[in-house]
């Protein structure tokens, strides 16, 4: 499925720049109405190393009230989570009805890193789909809604980034060794990610598979899904993101004034510039002088 994906998407800078200002305010809008309706909102992010999550969840947070969201950044479980089923701690960082919480990946690494990197053995995770199939059903049962989103980016971008992450001191800690490790699997992730959309594709839970070489269109697509979704089900009627510049409304140009004929009531400025000798206003000379009601 993904090497079907097309990677050249992109947004230009002034298309960018006029629509994002009403992504902006719609989105603040569906947070807050979100907030009112009591709807709890879960959003994930999954994608490649360097593929732009970070950057992405900065993006979007930015218009967001921070008092209506919680950002998760997810690692490895750690020694206490351990002694407790695997989805235990994912059931703590659920949101409160109106909330959106924000995960910078998710439960879904049963299935990703802790089965590529064999950090699980491979009954445990084999079960893993089962149970994420599962734990999505009963929230989104519960009222949740659940958006989920894989940024798709190629091995050679990949490297691209890695490369240009490296030049700069302040970005180069971004890229350790194993991150190195995973580009050289790409395959074997490859699998893994195509394996996770297969058997995870839900009518509660869908995927968003948001090309991401071209980071303007990244911002713009993950908005447009994060909108419509709640619009959808707040009964709100989406508004189509105009990309083509609509055509310019013709000016028409006010028709000249027509002439006053004797014997009319005349414009106030005209009833003004003409007086007659007994300085009354509204009548000519030679003319009969109008009365007015």
């Amino acid at each position: 499925m993904l090497e079907k994906i097309d990677l050249t998407k992109a947004l230009d800078k002034d298309t960018y720049k006029r629509i994002m200002p009403s992504l902006e305010e719609r989105l603040y809008t569906v947070q807050k109405k979100s907030w009112d309706a009591g709807i709890p909102v879960v959003i994930l992010f999954e994608g490649w190393d360097a593929a732009g999550k970070g950057t992405s969840i900065q993006a979007l947070t930015g218009p967001l009230d921070p008092r209506g969201f919680k950002l998760y950044p997810i690692r490895a479980a750690r020694t206490y989570e351990k002694n407790h089923p695997w989805l235990w701690r994912f059931w703590l960082k659920l949101p409160a009805r109106g909330e959106w919480a924000i995960f910078d990946r998710s439960w879904c690494g049963r299935v990703l890193v802790e089965r590529v990197e064999n950090i699980t053995p491979e009954e445990e995770w084999q079960l893993g789909y089962r149970d994420i199939v599962d734990f999505e059903r009963t929230i989104a049962d519960d009222g949740h809604l659940i958006i989920k989103f894989f940024l798709h980016i190629s091995k050679k971008e990949q490297k691209k980034r890695f490369e240009k992450l490296l030049k700069d001191p302040l970005t180069a800690w971004h890229v350790a060794p194993e991150d190195w490790e995973h580009h050289r699997r790409y395959d074997d992730w490859l699998i893994a990610y195509e394996e996770l959309f297969e058997r995870t594709e839900t009518e509660w839970g869908p995927w968003t598979i948001v090309e991401a070489t071209d980071r303007r269109h990244t911002r713009v697509k993950i908005y447009e899904t994060i909108i419509r979704a709640l619009e959808g089900r707040l009964g709100i009627s989406s508004e189509p993101v105009l990309i083509e510049q609509p055509d310019p409304v013709p000016v028409v140009q006010a028709a000249a004034e027509p002439a006053v004929d004797d014997g009319q009531v005349e414009p106030v400025e005209e009833k003004k510039r003409r007086k007659t000798a007994s300085g009354k206003p509204g009548v000519k000379k030679g003319s009969k002088q109008v009365h007015h009601a």
